[in-house]
């Protein structure tokens, strides 16, 4: 069996997928390479207009948008509740219903290709809910789209565009904003919708067990 290098995460988040998350290396005398067979699967992102917020930003010359990452018919994004575990959803793919009616989809950007199976997306997606969660949501300085460039760096190698968090580069300037703002334009409805899912399980009576 080949010996392989892993790395850790540029943030601080342990890699502990069965082969190393940015790169792999083999032994110089085996032809062998994990994993066995690469994907190559398009990582895309979804960006969407958050059109009520704009109607505020766009007098001080800002866009706000929303944006969540597509990969194996799936799309990701992280929205805020007060809850201590994570903010990471999943939608149907550009489907801007799912996210209620203050979204609007704008464009797919082509990100990159990622060799990971989706088997390896869903730990990677479990293990990203630790850093993610939802009572750690921030509109200027942990958003959705703080969570799909640490998303798209991890899988692929590469950043979203600046100009989708630009909000973030510009939080000094607008410090009211966040508060001016009503809570459930940040959290979208499929966040919603799974939080009540989680509230109804543990909700629900456990069988005895004999």
């Amino acid at each position: 069996m080949p010996k392989f290098k892993f790395k850790m995460f540029s943030n601080g988040l342990a890699c502990n997928l069965p082969f190393s998350c940015m790169s792999v290396t083999r032994d110089s005398g085996s032809d062998e390479l994990l994993p066995n067979k690469m994907a190559r699967e398009p990582v895309l992102l979804n960006v969407y207009d958050m059109y009520k917020i704009n109607d505020i930003t766009s007098n001080i010359g800002l866009g706000v948008f929303h944006s969540g990452v597509e990969i194996y018919g799936t799309e990701f994004a992280y929205g805020g509740h007060q809850y201590p575990f994570t903010g990471i959803f999943e939608i149907m793919p550009r489907d801007e219903h799912e996210l209620g009616e203050q979204f609007r989809f704008r464009q797919s950007i082509h990100i990159g290709y990622t060799d990971f199976t989706e088997d390896d997306i869903k730990r990677l997606i479990n293990q990203l809910g630790n850093e993610f969660r939802g009572d750690r949501y921030h509109l200027m300085n942990h958003n959705c789209n703080h969570f799909s460039g640490t998303f798209t760096k991890l899988v692929c190698g590469q950043d979203i565009p600046p100009w989708v968090n630009r909000l973030a580069y510009f939080s000094s300037w607008v410090p009211f904003l966040e508060r001016c703002l009503p809570k459930e334009w940040l959290m979208p409805m499929a966040l919603q919708h799974s939080l009540s899912h989680k509230q109804d399980s543990c909700s629900e009576p456990s069988t005895p067990q004999y």
